[in-house]
């Protein structure tokens, strides 16, 4: 079986996103060091779980293949 072209771009899609998501988590610890520690932790857990729902979609795209229509 090919893989589509699907799984190429949802690839670099995740990619895509982990880097940005790094870039924006890490322009925000700037202005959060000065927060009590519990909060800076779980501002630090809610930023690396939130990152994976915009995969769920994103990975529902992949796995629909290059059927050549729209559904």
């Amino acid at each position: 079986m090919k893989p589509s072209w699907r799984s190429l771009a949802g690839m670099f899609l995740i990619l895509l996103l982990i880097a940005g998501w790094s870039v924006m988590v890490a322009t925000l610890a700037g202005r959060i060091a000065g927060w009590p520690w519990p909060v800076e932790l779980l501002f630090y857990v809610v930023a690396g779980i939130a990152w994976i729902f915009p995969l769920k979609p994103l990975v529902r795209w992949m796995q629909r293949g290059n059927s050549g229509g729209t559904r």
